[in-house]
């Protein structure tokens, strides 16, 4: 047998990536994108698969595009929709545009012309109706006037945005500029010639979320008639929209608003088998804007809605799926660093485990046969079929061979007392450990702290590309993720304990971990670094102020905040008083006390920033203003700035560099720390 080695970037970038699947209706085969990169041309390439759930190997569906995605098959299992981006009868598309083809083969024809381009697609019941959606300009009637109208936009010399919308842009994009996100209603025809579409909103004042228009904030009824979407009611967007839910007869156009409250926010609306409940989320954003998102049901009977899972403390997330006897749902929920799969049976309120994470990311069920998507933090994502009366079967093995040659590290879960949000006893506290591959404990190793962004987020056992820690354990590191207070997965409480106190809880937290592991044999005390993105930034820009000198001997802050004030040029911009108890302005000691800006004068820790241009999250003059600082301390620093990437580092050869500079920063000051013995 062949030594295995350690995983390099190269491997990490050639592992195949799969998409959620979505199931025939007899469940016996689904369908799935999967995207392949060349590091040498900097490049992706998606394609359609076919996998059986019975057994046998996949065969590809589509080779002619190079970003088909987001498959889904049609009711009566006779055709695939998709969308992508083709040329196809001497027209190439400019926009995302919407595909159909045989799950037997063929050629794919466009389902329509969209000259505005297809976001999302759900089909109807029928087979032959699919709803889509598209930005759209609001006073124009008609398909042909929209076209016009983005033609004459794309040919236009000027540059300049223009806008009095409060909401205009959205992590890397500006937002269409005077577009709204309308669902719109197409009818295929049986020549495979493109299909007609209407606008179900024209001449309304409905628009779907400007921010992620995807295909859970609509659903069609089973009988085709209605359809169920999200709205934000307010007159002026906003990213924190309190969104209501109305109700549109196909036929008349007649539309009700069913679910609207004005504390509340509700999303992600799916009816029962028989159309006569409405299953969805809801939050108590009135109450406080950490507030989970909570199963409820709307009753066509009565015309009222009842919050379901209000007793079940988790987080409830789309896509929702009702089983076919209508007596429960399936969803995704986090638990303590693992995202599993739910059933939430509506009769007892009772939620327990159909799928164990790991991490699954994405599911589907048809004829009794169930499909999931899932990784770990040992593995990258894999499909299975659940099958009643066997067990779990994987139906793809994508990436197996090259996983073969690979040594991973073991994973350990471990629990340890933090801090104490209330004061008193203090609080339990997950941490992951990812060791170097033939990790002994005889040794000593340098501990790599693995701070995770959100701040209300939990990750542990899944695996990531742009934070992969078995590509960090493989370079000798034993790496530590602590789900500090404020991290979702462990209830309202201890997710809510950080608002209007960032930086405390979390960094008692990370620095009782520290301790902790400094107690273990095979930690080397001089060889401490902590890394981070996002609000993982945030953290060690927070420790560079706060922690004692010589403690880390380096930190990398990626996409961090470090000025609050400054970060009013982000993209949620309006989340920012919820936060952190308080406008800039009403209250600029209160906000300066959270901002790591201000702890400049203590920093002396040598970082590697890294930022990138397009990132409206965290603009990248927070990456700047915190190097800059830095060199005007004169404390050692390093800069790595993308003009073309966001918050993440996306393209592969962006990403080699990005792990080239994050390894050659920590090995120089590890190398360092080693000669100052």
């Amino acid at each position: 047998m062949a030594k295995k080695k350690n995983i390099s970037v190269e491997d990490l970038w050639r592992i195949e990536r799969l998409g959620p699947a979505s199931l025939a209706p007899d469940g016996a085969q689904a369908v799935a994108a999967l995207t392949r990169f060349s590091m040498d041309d900097n490049t992706s390439a998606s394609s359609l698969w076919l996998l059986s759930t019975l057994g046998g190997a996949p065969r590809p569906l589509t080779q002619c595009g190079d970003k088909d995605g987001a498959p889904r098959w049609s009711p009566k299992g006779d055709l695939i929709a998709f969308t992508a981006k083709r040329e196809q009868q001497g027209r190439k598309d400019d926009e995302t545009q919407l595909y159909v083809m045989a799950p037997d083969g063929g050629e794919a024809h466009r389902a329509a012309e969209v000259a505005t381009g297809v976001e999302a697609f759900r089909w109807c019941p029928d087979g032959r109706r699919l709803l889509f959606v598209s930005w759209v300009w609001p006073d124009l009637k008609g398909s042909a006037a929209q076209a016009k109208a983005h033609k004459a936009f794309k040919e236009r010399k000027e540059s300049g945005y223009a806008t009095s919308e409060a909401q205009y842009r959205w992590w890397d994009r500006n937002l269409p500029m005077a577009r709204v996100v309308h669902l719109h209603l197409l009818e295929l025809r049986a020549d495979g010639q493109p299909g007609k579409a209407r606008d179900l909103f024209e001449g309304t004042s409905y628009e779907l979320s400007r921010s992620e228009p995807d295909a859970n904030q609509f659903d069609v009824s089973p009988d085709g008639r209605r359809v169920v979407f999200a709205f934000d009611p307010a007159a002026e967007k906003r990213s924190d929209g309190r969104f209501a839910l109305a109700e549109m007869d196909l036929k008349t156009g007649r539309t009700t608003v069913i679910v609207r409250d004005a504390e509340w926010d509700f999303g992600n609306p799916r009816y029962s088998p028989d159309g006569e409940r409405i299953a969805f989320t809801a939050s108590h954003q009135g109450r406080k804007h950490t507030m989970p998102a909570q199963l409820a049901v709307w009753d066509r009977g009565d015309g009222r809605h009842r919050v379901v899972s209000a007793e079940w403390d988790h987080e409830v997330r789309a896509p929702l799926h009702w089983e076919d006897d209508g007596q429960a749902l399936l969803f995704t929920a986090e638990q303590k660093g693992r995202t599993h799969l739910w059933r939430f049976d509506l009769p007892d309120h009772r939620a327990e485990v159909v799928v164990h994470g790991g991490w699954v990311g994405g599911f589907d069920k048809a004829a009794g046969t169930l499909v999931t998507l899932a990784d770990s933090a040992s593995h990258p994502a894999r499909l299975h079929a659940h099958v009643p009366g066997a067990a779990p079967r994987r139906i793809e093995t994508f990436n197996d061979a090259l996983l073969a040659t690979l040594d991973i590290g073991r994973v350990e879960e471990v629990w340890f007392k933090g801090a104490s949000a209330l004061g008193g006893e203090a609080d339990d506290v997950q941490m992951w450990l990812v060791y170097p591959p033939g990790f002994d404990a005889k040794k000593k190793y340098p501990l790599l702290h693995n701070i995770h962004g959100g701040p209300h987020t939990g990750p542990g056992d899944g695996w990531h590309y742009r934070w992969n820690t078995q590509l960090f354990a493989a370079q000798g590191y034993v790496v530590a993720g602590v789900n500090f207070h404020g991290s979702s997965g462990f209830g309202f409480a201890f997710l809510d304990s950080i608002t209007h106190r960032w930086g405390a809880l979390e960094l008692q937290d990370i620095e009782t971990a520290t301790d902790l592991l400094l107690k273990k044999p095979w930690v080397d005390r001089k060889r401490l670094f902590a890394t981070g993105g996002s609000y993982g930034g945030f953290m060690v820009a927070w420790m560079n102020g706060h922690v004692a000198p010589g403690r880390y001997r380096a930190y990398v802050c990626h996409a961090g905040c470090f000025d609050w004030t400054a970060m009013f040029a982000d993209d949620a911009w309006s989340w920012h008083a919820k936060e952190l108890g308080a406008w800039y302005w009403d209250d600029p000691a209160r906000v300066q006390a959270q901002s790591p800006h201000a702890s400049a004068g203590a920093m002396s820790t040598p970082t590697l920033v890294i930022h990138g241009a397009l990132d409206y999250r965290v603009p990248d003059a927070q990456g700047l203003a915190y190097y800059n600082t830095l060199k005007a301390r004169g404390v050692d620093a390093r800069l790595l700035w993308f003009p073309d990437e966001n918050h993440w580092i996306l393209k592969p050869r962006n990403s080699k560099l990005w792990y080239d500079e994050f390894f050659g920063w920590l090995t120089r000051h590890d190398a360092a720390a080693r000669r100052s013995r």
